[in-house]
């Protein structure tokens, strides 16, 4: 295999050095003029730029770095400059023999330069489905992670918020989960380096070291011939983000801060203090009544007070450009005790040396993170349980203690989760020009985290707490070399740009803990001195790790050709082999290749209303290996049983014996995805009208699951292998629409939207149910909830059908099986939690100085199981002096005695459309002003976000998905006390030096 890879690869070099002379022969040339071509505005290289001698079709095109060389004739010649969607220049040559030119923007969609993995092209040649968008057109308001700017931006990219935590992580699927074990997480690569998805441990998102600041572009491949490129690891899509770089010219000192406030959007409606009490003596239940009138939701929330402050500076000449920023933000949660602080720099070089020959990247960055959270979930179910006639305070002041110890403020003042991660990620890309149109470039790179969480509980005398301390550190290096040729060649009506490259990535992750319990009474909390805790047994207290390596090795290349500017084909192959799989099947190779038609070029479309009409069409393999380490390897349990242990010593001493938990199998091999993906790409009216239309049909085959072995004399209960019948299919449709207007000189307006019709099956599971979320609360730990289900989608809730009560007020449920025995087996498939519907509006409207951007988002199709409601919203719950919303008293004919197993009875509808965020701007005219020598720009604003939202389900907010996983499957829509949305007001200022 290794012979074969190098045979291709030394293949493909010399193709590419040797390209210019299969095109045509060397001319005869006068003169070498030679040059760089960039954008005026932002004087990035314009990679794919034509230069043309005028009066002939005799040009060149620029390579990646903007630079292009061409033979002139004489000193008149005039040579043209022209990119799509900018304005063409002419420029006679005469003596010089060195031209850099700086083209200027008409606006259009065309011309955007798109990251696609390993390079930059066009919008307008671009063959598989890509989507960028630009830092002007990310969501506003308090934004933690990179996600969150790509809510409602995308079509097919559906992120759902886990949580409202600050720096809770966010759930983001493209085009549709496709594994069991693999999940739905994209890869996220940073300016060239590509991120771990275990970077980093502990509570927070692993993103929100990035400060939403840095973004320039966040660029989406969605299909298998954009995303293959990246082989194992873009099934589920690829994100690439790029940090902003400097720009030639004077600096720019930049300063942007905002203050906002936030408070729970929308509370549980439980009983009042009046309610209760009459609800509890409607069913004859006793309770004791302290004549208090407490709202315990607002007892344990606040206003929530959030600052965030970032400086930037940028600048450049010829040879150097620098862009560096320190960013703040200091948030606070809706609950109390519960915040995010994020301290951020970055520092991004580009040097040219050798007359732009030798081309260096650097970005820097360093962060750090420190999250404070309550045990919320145990805060919310005491908030929303707890007797609203008691008080939370004595008359002294203190806490006030009940028999039955329910008081959430004490929960509040006693449990604290502190997680602190420091990061560095930095990696450093040099360029060299090694001949007319072939360059090569080297990118090394390192991600460095490490964090430590301590989850202490404080001692406390009266209800005892005998306090505790759990102290957990993760360390994560993640290091990356890359080497790549890339090659450009443009010949009359002919253009090719070819790359081939190796990549090896090696990932260390280890991570330990340990524990200790039984505190004193002090003023000094356990985190800071654990020696004090005063019960630390093996039983209790024994100490834990683990230490992981996965490495990968990459071989790809990638093949561009453009036919007069109106045909268009790619092709990419990549070969990567990872340490996490059997030593059969360590390599894979996973290919792609689509076409293009701008029809909008032929003549029969010429002087139309369409600037821009292209159909692509592409096929591709991806591969998933974002499975559990050493699953190829057997797995041994050392333990002291009557079936392992054998006395040594007349019977008085039984040492530990070993035995097999998994069996070994060296014949895993990857979940690889085939995806074929048809798109129509348009634009109308000058660019007025833009929008896209894409098909797709994800297929994903080889499931890895771990399974029973079917040889009943194995000695292990497991292993590991692929399930070669089973699949997981995504197919839909998305469309995106952009209408854009300028009414006169002073008003603009944008309005836009996309929607996704998306349809997710399983099919061939070898399983009636795989399990994948569970339910909590007393009565239903580990019930299961949803799971993959034969010919429904992933997230198919598998319950009991609620059917009513009996005539003694018990619960009754559809005999499903029609054995006559009412039962679990009676469990069917009761709806999805997956949409399958996902649509978003886009708005932005300026008139002089004052600008409005607006943003709506929405799904449909889809269900959310209420388990804070199933664990606490019945009658028998109220029965026991435990407050309830009027979901207990919902059917009167229900009896006290009766039990509230998981059932559709708390299935609910999560369809649902928001207002997601609205911001309202003011420019001030600085020169009116009479600052303009000081201050280039002025800017002042109002954001806010989640203003209102229209939905059926009465829970905190039906965008939720708590994690109650089943042995590392994903659980999905399943809401149990999660950590409520926040509506929010921010004001902000940006200032320009």
């Amino acid at each position: 295999m290794k012979r074969k890879l190098l045979l291709l690869g030394a293949l493909f070099c010399w193709l590419a050095m040797n390209a210019p002379f299969l095109f045509a022969g060397v001319p005869t040339v006068d003169k070498i003029v030679k040059g760089k071509v960039m954008d005026g505005s932002t004087n990035e290289a314009l990679i794919g730029s034509t230069v043309t001698l005028k009066g002939t079709t005799k040009g060149v095109i620029t390579d990646v770095n903007g630079n292009y060389s061409i033979a002139v004739p004489e000193e008149n010649a005039v040579l043209v400059f022209a990119f799509i969607g900018y304005d063409s220049q002419e420029i006679r040559v005469g003596t010089q023999s060195e031209i850099n030119v700086s083209l200027v923007s008409n606006s259009s969609e065309l011309a955007e330069v798109v990251v696609i993995g390993y390079g930059n092209t066009r919008s307008k040649d671009v063959t598989g489905s890509v989507k960028s968008i630009k830092s002007e057109a990310f969501n506003k308001g308090i934004i933690n992670s990179p996600e969150q700017l790509l809510q409602g931006k995308v079509a097919g990219v559906n992120v759902t918020a886990s949580s409202g935590e600050p720096g809770a992580a966010l759930n983001i699927s493209v085009r549709g989960p496709g594994g069991v074990r693999t999940g739905s997480t994209p890869l996220f690569v940073i300016d060239g380096f590509a991120l771990d998805n275990s970077s980093v441990g502990g509570a927070t998102n692993p993103l929100t070291f990035l400060n939403p600041e840095d973004i320039e572009t966040i660029d989406v491949l969605k299909d298998a011939s954009a995303t293959a490129i990246y082989g194992s690891r873009g099934a589920n899509g690829v994100i690439l983000i790029t940090t902003k770089k400097g720009k030639k010219g004077a600096s720019n000192l930049n300063y942007s801060t905002s203050l906002g406030y936030s408070k729970m959007a929308r509370p549980l409606d439980v009983f009042t203090a009046d309610e209760f009490r009459s609800e509890i003596k409607k069913i004859g239940a006793n309770f004791i009544d302290d004549s208090g009138n407490t709202d315990w939701q607002k007892e344990i929330s606040q206003t929530a007070f959030t600052q965030n402050h970032n400086l930037g500076l940028s600048g450049g000449t010829d040879n150097l450009k620098y862009f560096g920023s320190f960013g703040m933000q200091k948030q606070e949660g809706v609950l109390k005790n519960s915040n995010l602080d994020r301290y951020s720099g970055r520092v991004n070089l580009n040097q040219n040396f050798w007359e732009n020959k030798l081309s260096v990247d650097v970005n820097i960055s360093a962060s750090s993170t420190n999250n404070e959270r309550p045990n919320f979930q145990g805060l919310i179910g005491s908030a929303i349980s707890a007797n609203p006639t008691y008080v939370p305070y004595a008359a002294n002041g203190s806490l006030k203690k009940y028999a039955d110890g329910t008081n959430p403020m004490l929960t509040l003042a006693l449990d604290n989760d502190l997680t602190v991660t420091n990061r560095i990620l930095g990696n450093i890309s040099p360029s060299l020009t090694l001949a007319k149109g072939l360059v090569y470039k080297l990118n090394f790179g390192i991600d460095n985290s490490s964090s430590s969480r301590d989850l202490q509980s404080l001692p406390n005398a009266e209800p005892l707490v005998l306090g505790g301390l759990t102290s957990i550190e993760y360390k994560n290096t993640n290091r990356l070399i890359e080497n790549y040729l890339t090659y450009t060649l443009s010949k009359d009506v002919h253009a090719l740009t070819a790359l081939t490259g190796h990549s090896y990535q090696k990932i260390f992750l280890q991570g330990r803990s340990f524990s200790i319990n039984k505190f004193p009474l002090n003023e000094i909390e356990p985190r800071f001195n654990p020696g004090l805790g005063q019960d630390l047994t093996l039983v209790n207290n024994k100490p834990s790790g683990f230490a992981t390596l996965n490495e990968l090795q990459s071989f790809f290349s990638r093949v561009n050709y453009e036919y007069d500017d109106k045909y268009l084909a790619t092709a990419t192959v990549r070969v990567d082999g990872s340490s996490k799989f059997g030593a059969n099947n360590k390599y894979g190779v996973f290919p792609s290749f689509s076409v293009g038609w701008r029809l909008s070029e032929e003549e029969f479309l010429k002087n139309t209303k369409f600037d821009d009409l292209k159909i692509r069409a592409g096929w591709g393999l991806t591969g998933n290996q974002e499975i559990p380490s050493k699953i190829t390897q057997a797995l041994f349990t050392s333990s002291v049983s009557g079936t392992t242990s054998y006395p040594l010593d007349g019977g008085t001493s039984y040492p530990a014996g070993t035995t097999y938990s998994r069996l070994a199998n060296p014949n895993i091999q990857w979940e690889v995805s085939s995806q074929i993906d048809i798109g129509l790409d348009f634009g109308l009216f000058n660019g007025s009208l833009t929008g896209t239309i894409d098909y797709f049909n994800k297929v994903s085959r080889d499931i890895l699951l771990e399974v029973i072995p079917t040889d009943p004399v194995q000695p292990a209960g497991t292993l590991w292998t692929n399930v070669a019948d089973m699949k997981i299919i995504n197919k839909g449709l998305e469309f995106e629409l952009l209408l854009r207007k300028k009414l006169g000189n002073k008003m603009r307006y944008e309005v836009g939207g996309n929607i996704t019709f998306i349809n997710n099956v399983v099919k061939n599971s070898p399983y009636t149910v795989i399990p994948s979320g569970s339910a909590s609360g007393s009565g239903l730990t580990s019930a299961t909830i949803n799971g993959y289900i034969n010919d429904q989608p992933i997230g198919t809730f598998y319950l009991r059908q609620f059917a009513g009560f009996d005539d003694k007020g018990l619960s009754i449920y559809a005999d499903s099986n029609g054995d006559g025995i009412f039962s679990d087996k009676d469990r069917i498939a009761s709806g999805t939690a997956l949409p399958n519907k996902i649509y978003n509006l886009n708005g932005n409207f300026s008139y002089s100085s004052f600008d409005l951007g607006v943003n709506f988002n929405g799904v449909a199709g889809n269900k959310v199981y209420d388990n804070t409601a199933n664990a606490n919203f019945y009658k028998l719950r109220l029965s026991k002096g435990v407050n309830t919303t009027n979901e207990a008293t919902k059917y009167p004919e229900e009896s006290i005695n009766n039990s509230a197993p998981v059932s559709t009875r708390f299935l609910k509808d999560g369809a649902f459309f928001r207002l997601n965020n609205a911001v309202l701007g003011y420019t001030l005219n600085t020169s009116k002003l009479g600052i303009k020598k000081y201050v280039s720009t002025l800017r002042l604003s109002v954001t806010g976000q989640n203003l209102f939202l229209i939905t059926k389900y009465d829970g905190f907010d039906p965008d939720v998905n708590t994690d109650r996983s089943v042995n590392g499957i994903s659980s999905y829509g399943i809401d149990y006390l999660t950590y409520p949305k926040a509506r929010s007001v921010i004001f902000g200022l940006n200032i320009g030096l």
